[in-house]
């Protein structure tokens, strides 16, 4: 495990520093000029000038790249150019509402996708099998922001049950304000969930076909009993493994949906500062994204070994 979590450690390292350069390189290409934004079109060249100066943008394209790793291996991400703030501040205040977005969203893709994929791998060629997966084909198949419109319109307009928009901190109004993200984690989880329900479905029917659950059976074990310690388990492995590229999908998804329900998270953070071309907010929020993603995947590779301990991590 030690020596596993190394090899994985050199990995991740090295995928940071390429991760780097092609963020700092695609954000550089983008057109645009942040001193234009900041100035507007009746700056005169002094004042672009000593701005540029400033901010130190007039410096060679490699040397800017080589100041900022410098900086971020210090735990300084820069300061916001719009902001005029510590992007690591800039970024704090929306992890809180991106954070707990991506928690209630992967509970309810957990709750919803395995349970329902297991009944219809149990119900297997039956009416319920073939409504269940046909929804989650439907799920799957419609946007988020629709799903997300059509959450607003039912359970805000129409029934007033929960916010359509808006976040107030829980340290703020307490853990009451989670209603706020009800609705936006329910249009984050309706696809993934979709996606969780089929592989959980698939996985238990491939496992079911193996000679140890025939075994199972004819020696007279209780059927539950047969789908929990020994399809279930055994098909979790490849349901675990999606969770991984799940998350992966929240961190896009989540940029319409914030901006669809207003949310003062991340991904709407990133749609503004690309529209003012704050290049270190950008550089920054993308970077700990990779981060996240990348610790997401090792936490999902080593849980393999508690479903399973013949697995073996290479």
């Amino acid at each position: 495990m030690w020596s596993y979590a190394l090899k994985r450690a050199a990995t991740t390292a090295v995928t940071l520093l390429a991760a780097s350069v092609i963020i700092f390189a695609f954000i550089h290409i983008v057109p645009g000029d942040p001193i234009y934004v900041l100035l507007g079109d009746t700056a005169t060249p002094d004042q672009i000038d000593a701005l540029r100066h400033q901010l130190g943008l007039d410096q060679p394209i490699i040397l800017q790249y080589l100041t900022w790793v410098g900086h971020v291996t210090e735990g300084n991400l820069g300061r916001s150019i719009f902001f005029q703030a510590p992007v690591l501040s800039v970024i704090a205040d929306g992890a809180e509402t991106s954070a707990l977005l991506a928690t209630m969203t992967m509970i309810w893709v957990t709750l919803i996708g395995v349970p329902i994929g297991m009944i219809a791998a149990v119900r297997h060629g039956t009416w319920l099998d073939q409504g269940l997966s046909g929804a989650a084909m439907l799920m799957a198949s419609i946007p988020t922001f629709w799903v997300g419109l059509y959450l607003i319109l039912i359970f805000a307009a129409w029934l007033g049950w929960f916010p359509s928009s808006g976040y107030p901190s829980i340290f703020e109004g307490g853990i009451v304000n989670l209603r706020y993200l009800v609705l936006p984690s329910l249009a984050l989880a309706a696809p993934n969930a979709a996606l969780i329900l089929r592989l959980t479905r698939a996985s238990m029917l491939d496992v079911s076909r193996e000679d140890y659950v025939r075994t199972a059976r004819a020696k007279g074990i209780r059927p539950w009993q047969v789908v929990r310690r020994h399809i279930l388990r055994n098909a979790l492995l490849a349901v675990v493994s999606a969770f991984g590229f799940t998350f992966a999908a929240l961190l896009s998804e989540a940029v319409v949906t914030e901006t669809v329900f207003a949310l003062p998270g991340i991904g709407r953070l990133v749609v503004q500062s690309i529209l003012r071309r704050d290049y270190p907010v950008i550089q920054g929020v993308i970077l700990v994204i990779v981060v996240v993603y990348l610790l997401v995947n090792l936490i999902v590779d080593l849980s393999y070994r508690l479903l399973d301990p013949r697995v073996e991590l290479q």
